[in-house]
């Protein structure tokens, strides 16, 4: 947790720069170094052991690199992982217009405090990005996945996800907004 960029820090407003192919080593091991993380932060023992707070994504700017790279993991039920993948250059081609948010709202691992508020998201999204290899994928979201991915691209484009809660009244959204919980 130590190695965490916290908010404040100027790499987290950056708008993070494109990544080239073939990957650095350097790259390559922040990659690695990324997903790592999420995995062991995810596994109770070890994120006791090493004060870990669990993680869903973790962006390159988080780590001090302000490149367009992010690592998310996200579990599924009874133990499987709906999602597992670096995402590099991602870039969101199509989203819905039904708007989503999480019932108990958003965290983030740069972001030391709770921030109550809805974070108002697409519910289904289209992502297109380079996998490890630098080959273009194209991978479709919706619910929990499309939210953790637009809240890691955000991270890319210099975003913190307070930025989208309403100021004057964090606890409002559209009426046909989905929750999920």
């Amino acid at each position: 947790m130590n190695n965490i960029t916290r908010d404040g820090d100027p790499v987290l407003r950056k708008r993070a720069a494109k990544v080239e192919f073939p990957l650095s080593a350097e790259n390559k091991k922040a990659a690695n170094d990324m997903m790592e993380y999420l995995k062991n932060s995810q596994d109770p023992k070890i994120a006791e052991k090493y004060h870990l707070r669990a993680g869903v994504g973790l962006a390159a700017p988080q780590i001090g690199l302000s490149l367009q790279m992010a690592a998310v993991l996200v579990p599924g039920a009874e133990g499987k992982i709906d999602l597992e993948e670096v995402l590099i250059n991602p870039v969101i081609i199509s989203q819905s217009v039904q708007v989503a948010a999480l019932d108990e709202g958003e965290g983030c691992l740069s972001v030391d405090k709770e921030i109550p508020g809805y974070v108002p998201r697409q519910d289904r999204i289209t992502i297109r990005y380079q996998n490890l290899e630098g080959q273009t994928q194209t991978l479709k979201l919706k619910d929990y996945p499309a939210i953790v991915c637009q809240h890691e691209i955000d991270h890319l484009k210099g975003t913190l996800f307070y930025d989208h809660i309403n100021k004057e009244n964090p606890l409002s959204i559209a009426d046909n907004a989905i929750l999920i919980g």
